[in-house]
């Protein structure tokens, strides 16, 4: 069966249950020695015989009137016409049951007036017997439409989010590749044997970003095994001019961590260190993790002539994904006399719920 119609027909038995119970209390002295179940029974028919004025109103004012002024094409005096009119009609029907059913029943000896329908101080308790009603059911209703709209909007800003995520990853992995396919193409030319072995580590790396690298975390392991592939790769390129440390202090290899984090910062050290000068460059990465705690630091030494942080597409692209995928993170980089250090902490531990 239907979801919606199961909820609908819960909230009116249980709407149900609790009048039987109010029409029990309020007519079960007038019975004197009839059996209890009897006068329960009574009650239930009662109930029954005021629900139609309840449901008709409740479903006008739900699937009719509330979306006429959710929708605002609707003349607001002509959608309060509306419920007006259909109200004054329920609290008529729900009178009539009273008038010609309940009300002989309870009083048999008391003659049935047709201008008891209209009673003032009798339609006033029909109108909160309806109105009752109705306003739970209202209720329910704007809170159900409140929690779908902003499951909606969470679900949006998630595709949102995660749009842009595959789109900066996209954007890293295509610069890689320019700069891995540059030392290839420096290799060829100088028709060096090291040139297959350049070819080979690039392929397991292209062979990772295909089929790894779109996984929303993976172990630091494979994040250093992409990261020590790619260091090869850079140092049989320039061979005797680079002077390179690499130190890892990992105490559980196993901690997840967003793929290609650190790759765009080591790429930036040796396109902004080695690349852009003809001296020997020093370049020291260490990488430590500690109970889920991520230290990066990267230096690399450059010309005393360059003054401006290289805030190139790699770099601006990896601090957008940190403000994606972590809420705790910090990322400090200076340009300094002759060096430029990258030192980036993170809490892997505190991945953003995209």
């Amino acid at each position: 069966m239907n979801n919606t119609i199961v909820r609908h027909l819960i909230f009116w038995l249980a709407y149900s249950i609790q009048g039987t119970l109010l029409e029990y209390a309020w007519i079960h002295s007038l019975f004197g020695d009839v059996k209890t179940m009897n006068v329960v029974f009574t009650a239930i028919l009662f109930n029954f015989s005021l629900l139609p004025a309840k449901i008709i109103f409740t479903y006008l004012l739900l699937d009719l009137f509330l979306p006429q002024l959710l929708i605002k094409r609707w003349k607001l005096s002509i959608v309060i016409t509306e419920i007006v009119g259909s109200l004054i009609l329920s609290i008529i029907a729900h009178r009539l049951a009273g008038n010609y059913y309940i009300a002989p029943t309870l009083y048999p000896e008391k003659p049935v007036l047709f201008s008891d329908v209209f009673d003032f101080s009798r339609m006033f308790v029909s109108l909160l017997d309806i109105g009752y009603v109705a306003g739970i059911a209202l209720a329910l209703r704007l809170f159900r439409m409140q929690i779908s709209h902003l499951r909606n909007e969470k679900d949006l800003v998630r595709e949102k989010l995660e749009t842009e995520l595959k789109f900066l990853k996209n954007q890293i992995n295509p610069h890689f590749l320019f700069n891995t396919l540059n030392n290839i193409y420096g290799l060829a030319r100088k028709k060096s044997d090291k040139a297959p072995e350049v070819v080979m580590r690039l392929s397991k790396l292209l062979r990772f970003m295909l089929y790894e690298s779109d996984r929303r975390t993976m172990p630091i392991s494979d994040e250093i095994r992409v990261l020590e592939d790619y260091v090869q790769l850079e140092k049989i390129r320039f061979n005797d001019r680079l002077n390179l440390s690499f130190k890892q202090n990992i105490d559980d290899f196993d901690q997840v961590i967003t793929p290609l984090i650190l790759l765009p910062f080591i790429e930036n050290a040796f396109k902004h260190g080695i690349c852009e000068t003809t001296e020997s460059t020093q370049i020291s990465i260490d990488i430590s993790v500690k109970n889920g705690h991520l230290n990066f630091l990267i230096q690399n030494s450059h010309d005393k002539e360059q003054t401006q942080v290289h805030e190139k597409i790699g770099l601006s692209n990896v601090r957008r994904q940190l403000e994606l995928m972590y809420r705790e993170f910090s990322l400090n980089i200076e340009n300094l006399a002759g060096t430029f250090n990258v030192n980036l902490w993170i809490n892997l531990n505190s991945h953003a719920a995209i």
